[in-house]
């Protein structure tokens, strides 16, 4: 049985990489001086034909099920880029550990762009 999968009475568990994904975006969102996740041409227009939320947000999860995540992000001018990142770092590993019980290995975040904040 793999960890992002449990038994219980009643059937199994499983969780998707897309909701690794998801509450990841949310987690780094969270953080002041994130402008945003950043979505490539691919995803934005992934995103656009379906109905569901798409991120680019890589999920990998080893044969030691460890999970490794990789944050491309967009953030405002004015703030210092390793202190945010590590911020950013910290949430996400806080929110998946809370809401997966999964093995965190790596959270890599690549800044990818800065924008002047609005507000």
């Amino acid at each position: 049985m793999h960890k992002d999968e449990s038994r219980t009475d009643l059937g199994m568990i499983r969780i998707h990489k897309n909701v690794i994904s998801s509450i990841a975006t949310l987690a780094a969102c969270d953080i002041e001086g994130v402008k945003e996740v950043r979505r490539d041409f691919l995803t934005r227009i992934i995103q656009l034909m379906s109905r569901h939320p798409f991120t680019s947000i890589k999920v990998e999860i080893d044969k030691n099920e460890e999970v490794r995540i990789e944050i491309p992000l967009i953030i405002k001018y004015g703030f210092n880029i390793p202190e945010l990142a590590n911020r950013v770092q910290d949430n996400v590993r806080v929110a998946l550990e809370k809401m997966t019980n999964l093995v965190i290995k790596d959270i890599n975040i690549n800044v990818q762009g800065i924008e002047r904040g609005q507000g």
